[in-house]
Formats: structure tokens, sequence, C-alpha cells
């Protein structure tokens, strides 16, 4: 039985999230300029439209046909198009580098974390905190824990912290991480 992820808020969207690394990949891309509950739902209204979640189709679709999945109401992002290309991007990539099969990013030659970090901020639309908050989403709450996880994600690999997606397991949880950001957004003005 896999961990059971909570970030959508949504048990459909939170099952499929907790199931398939691509819909985790892809929610955390979406996860800029919209709630994080709507960013993490988002792998599932995909696949809803689409009648699957397919690295391949989505890799594959014109990018007018996407775009189309994305804009359809309510749409899966405030900016469905430049999304949509991000997402269709993101999965030629992981065609292209890893055979359509994400988990090899953390599985291939039992990487260590500085490796798995190094390769997930290869991903279009992955930074360096982006990258370093799904590391340690990876390491706090799929037990994916590839030697030096938590120093390679920095602090957000801190055991206890409410920092970001990586430590919401729960509404209360996503309210703790939300009033850090807030007081972290208010120290820096």
């Amino acid at each position: 039985m896999s961990p059971k992820l909570c970030l959508a808020q949504d048990p459909e969207a939170d099952e499929l999230l907790s199931n398939s690394p691509l819909a985790l990949l892809f929610g955390m891309l979406l996860d800029q300029q919209i709630p994080m509950e709507k960013a993490f739902k988002g792998p599932k209204v995909i696949a809803d439209r689409m009648g699957e979640l397919s690295v391949h189709r989505i890799a594959e679709a014109s990018e007018e046909e996407f775009a189309a999945v994305m804009s359809e109401v309510p749409a899966v992002h405030r900016f469905p198009g430049s999304m949509g290309k991000r997402l269709q991007t993101l999965a030629q990539y992981l065609i292209e580098h890893y055979d359509g099969d994400p988990k090899v990013i953390w599985t291939r030659d039992e990487p260590d974390g500085k490796t798995v970090l190094k390769r997930l901020k290869a991903l279009p639309g992955y930074g360096d905190q982006k990258a370093r908050i799904f590391l340690a989403l990876l390491g706090k709450q799929l037990g994916i824990q590839p030697d030096g996880w938590r120093e390679a994600a920095g602090d957000y690999g801190d055991e206890g912290a409410r920092r970001s997606v990586a430590d919401v397991r729960d509404r209360a949880t996503l309210s703790e991480v939300r009033e850090f950001k807030k007081a972290a957004k208010a120290a820096a003005k």
C-alpha cells in the first residue's frame, strides 16, 4: 500500500497523487500562482478530461488540443495555455530522458540525494527551490530517502518543519504551512 497524500484536499485527486509519480510531478509544476490544492488537483482534472493521465498522450497531443484540455471551464490553472505548454514540455523530457517513467529520476543507479536533486533541477519548469521541495516531499511523505536527501533538500528537509507542500499531511498542517509562508512574507517586507 502506498502512502496517502493529502495535497489536493480531495480524496480522488489525492489518491492519484499517491499512486502516480507523473501526477505528483505535474501537480508540483502547476503549484505556482494558484492555491496549492487547485494545483495538485490539476492532474486528476486532466486525467478525467483525457480519460487517463498518460505521459505519451500529453507529450504527443497538439499544443491546441492540450490547451483545450487545460482551458475547459473550470480551467486547470489561471494560465492554462502557458502551463499546458510547460506540462507538455515536461512530458516530452520525461520520455526522452526517462523512457516516460518519472520514478527513474529517483531510482536509476541508486542515486544519492544530491543526484536526485540534480535530476529534478534539470526538469523543465523545475528550479532549485521547486526541486528541493519535491525532494523533501519524496523523503518526508513517500519514504523515498536516498542517502543525503535531507541535506540536499535544505531547509525543506528539516524534520517537523512547516515550510512547504512537503509538510502538508492534512488540513491542520496546510494551515500551519500557510501561516509560516505568511510570516516569512511579512518578515521579508
